[in-house]
């Protein structure tokens, strides 16, 4: 009875953290997965780039799976792309799941760090193009804002005061430019996320080279539902700091994630 007992009691814990991995990607060519989200039907859609295409160069990879991660269709988007620009890569940054059940996806054209050929490409839920957008200036996140239209962060050359500059684009539901923003100084200005806040406006997490104590530092900036600055932020130490992720928290503050130099235990660490 003893016995019985022990192996009952284990019972509910077999299994207990156990999960699963997956890889998506062909054997000769490089893909890369840099932004991931759980769709409504407990899946994930996953976007990046791959270079496994005909015509060498990165295209955006979008890959649809169930929750066990098995692929169920994937994606590439070039062509689409390629009738404004004729040659250079083409890199997946940030999807979401849109309200209709389709995708909206940002990312650079024929990118650089900081280049300035951004697209918006907006997909149904078999990840077929809908429509597609370019902008001057490069997306490194999206979300879908109450209003069913779109905010978007990223960095631009062509505007605003220095190098490079935080970049603030809000959108229609049709990807209609409505109005954009620029936040920085005369250093390399970069912004990595953006959220919609409870009162209507933005935060937006990313990295600046022109404000703080150091080579860069975590650059923090809150917008009104215009994308007006209502206040800014930098943290960090004297070598380099980034702020790659933001969210707001139940008790109305936010939280970031990045990495630092400045602080911890070694070369790069981990920053909260």
């Amino acid at each position: 009875m003893k016995k019985l007992l022990l192996i009952l009691l284990c019972l509910p814990m077999i299994g207990f953290g156990q999960g699963w991995e997956t890889a998506f990607g062909s054997t000769a060519y490089i893909e890369l997965g840099r932004s991931v989200q759980e769709t409504t039907d407990g899946g994930y859609i996953i976007t990046g780039w791959t270079e496994s295409s005909t015509n060498g160069s990165h295209d955006v990879y979008l890959i649809k799976t169930d929750a066990n991660g098995d692929s169920l269709w994937s994606q590439t988007f070039w062509d689409i792309l390629a009738t404004s620009y004729d040659e250079g890569d083409t890199e997946g940054y940030s999807v979401q799941q849109t309200t209709d059940g389709g995708y909206i996806i940002t990312g650079a054209i024929s990118p650089t760090f900081i280049g300035d050929n951004g697209y918006l490409i907006k997909t149904d839920g078999n990840g077929i193009e809908q429509w597609t957008k370019t902008f001057a200036g490069t997306g490194f996140s999206i979300q879908q804002t109450t209003d069913g239209g779109y905010i978007i962060t990223g960095a631009t050359e062509s505007l605003g005061n220095g190098d490079s500059d935080v970049y603030l684009m809000k959108t229609d539901g049709n990807g209609i430019e409505q109005w954009s923003q620029t936040f920085g100084g005369t250093g390399n200005d970069v912004g990595w996320s953006v959220q919609q806040t409870t009162d209507g406006g933005y935060i937006i997490t990313g990295v600046t080279g022109s404000f703080g104590n150091g080579d860069s530092d975590v650059y923090l900036i809150k917008t009104d539902g215009n994308g007006i600055e209502q206040w800014s932020q930098t943290f960090g130490g004297t070598s380099y700091d980034w702020g790659a992720e933001v969210q707001q928290t139940t008790d109305g503050g936010y939280v970031i994630t990045g990495n630092t130099e400045s602080f911890g235990n070694g070369f790069y660490d981990v920053y909260l």
